[in-house]
């Protein structure tokens, strides 16, 4: 059968080779009884290829019934696609027929079967598997004979990761797998929908038709179109109305786009959630600043205790003097940390020791200059883990890597008010 013939007959706009692929596809199998799932992002006309497999099949003069499964309640889902008794639930006043049983003999179109909850599933691939369902209500197994295809715009192998879709469904479903491509992987397609939408419009709000200068047509291609099909449509659609020039340049085309799609050629992201962090990057870093601090300063306490208890030999004093007064030396590792941070004024702590008061308590002869905005960020932190944890010091010493005890004397120092 001729491509062409069916494009016109449909309406569909296009000469891409995966877009031919998929109805070429939908053509082979329209004569048999072959399930089959349609996959694609939103706006791709996933709704055409049902039609297009019903129309070119033995069920043509049966009914053809398209079912939104996500636009129905889960508490009604079943009774909609079985039927259900009288009495069945608060307010089932009258038997009813479920779309099983009225499109017996016919095609029925489950779009976004992914929404479809865990018991219907489980009816649904009963159905598949032996042609029988129950009303809901009643125990008695009715048989139907309908030729399902399916839909969805969601990735069904993360859904079936996450528990959210049988995979035997799944496998039942896909039997043939039909994948249109978004619009952004037609963009030889893209100015001929446009032309066909602008007509379109022309002719039912009975103006003249806009046309696209090379500029506007060239951010018309290059645009990524995260609604496909459907938001081509409804910005053809607004200009149409909106322009009382019939010649589009690129600049009043741009007003009509996405400010922060221009641009940009790569595919959207569907659903991403951003995690909502009490702790910035920034925090952690500070955080780790804070951790480095600490080791230095037990590390001095450690050799300040060597020295003070003569443990160690005087070579061994000399060299540990001279160390301490090499602060360039000692802090290399700090400044090289913190000159990747932006913004950041933490002053490293530096060190002078007497060479001639050895046998002092080294305490006296060790300056420590700290610098006061680490403090700032140290309280800071401290604060934002007590309000993150409600007041709670256990979570919030936890949360900070310090013991509670610590984090009690902190506050004290701090006068940190919870």
């Amino acid at each position: 059968m001729n491509l062409q013939t069916v494009k016109n007959r449909f309406g569909i706009i296009g000469n891409n080779d995966a877009l031919n692929r998929a109805l070429d596809v939908a053509v082979q199998v329209a004569p048999t009884d072959i399930t089959v799932l349609i996959t694609g992002e939103s706006g791709t006309g996933k709704e055409n290829m049902p039609k297009i497999i019903h129309n070119y099949s033995v069920r043509k003069h049966h009914e053809y019934i398209a079912v939104n499964c996500g636009a129905i309640p889960e508490g009604t889902i079943d009774s909609e696609l079985f039927g259900h008794e009288k009495g069945a639930f608060t307010g089932a006043t009258d038997s009813r027929k479920g779309y099983f049983e009225v499109a017996d003999g016919g095609t029925i179109f489950l779009d976004e079967v992914a929404e479809l909850p865990l018991p219907t599933q489980v009816r649904l691939l009963r159905v598949l598997e032996t042609g029988e369902y129950i009303r809901v209500g009643s125990s008695k197994v009715k048989k139907t004979n309908v030729r399902i295809i399916a839909a969805t715009n969601e990735n069904v192998q993360q859904a079936i990761e996450k528990g959210k879709f049988r995979e035997d469904l799944f496998y039942r479903l896909s039997t043939v797998p039909i994948s249109l491509p978004p619009l952004r992987e037609r963009k030889e397609d893209i100015h001929l929908l446009f032309r066909k939408f602008s007509a379109d419009f022309a002719e039912k709000y009975r103006m003249p038709g806009i046309k696209l200068n090379p500029e506007a047509s060239e951010i018309l291609t290059n645009f990524n179109w995260p609604g496909n099909i459907r938001q081509l449509k409804n910005v053809a659609e607004q200009i149409s109305v909106i322009e009382s020039t019939r010649e589009v340049n690129a600049i009043t085309l741009s007003k009509y786009l996405p400010e922060h799609m221009k641009g940009n050629h790569l595919p959207m992201v569907i659903n991403e959630k951003k995690k909502d962090n009490h702790f910035s990057e920034r925090d952690i870093l500070y955080k780790v600043l804070f951790e480095m601090k600490n080791d230095v300063t037990e590390m001095k306490r450690v050799i300040v205790d060597l020295i003070n208890n003569n443990n160690l030999s005087s070579n061994e004093k000399s060299a540990i003097i001279t160390r301490l007064n090499n602060p360039d030396e000692i802090n290399q590792e700090s400044n090289q940390i913190n000159s990747e941070v932006d913004n950041l004024s933490i002053q490293s702590p530096t060190y002078q020791v007497n060479n001639n008061t050895l046998n002092e308590p080294i305490e006296h002869s060790i300056e420590i200059e700290e610098s006061l905005s680490l403090e700032e960020r140290e309280k800071e932190l401290i604060q934002k883990a007590l309000i993150k944890h409600q007041g709670r010091r256990k979570n919030a010493a936890k949360e900070l890597g310090i013991s509670e005890r610590t984090l009690y004397r902190k506050i004290k120092e701090y006068e940190i008010i919870k």
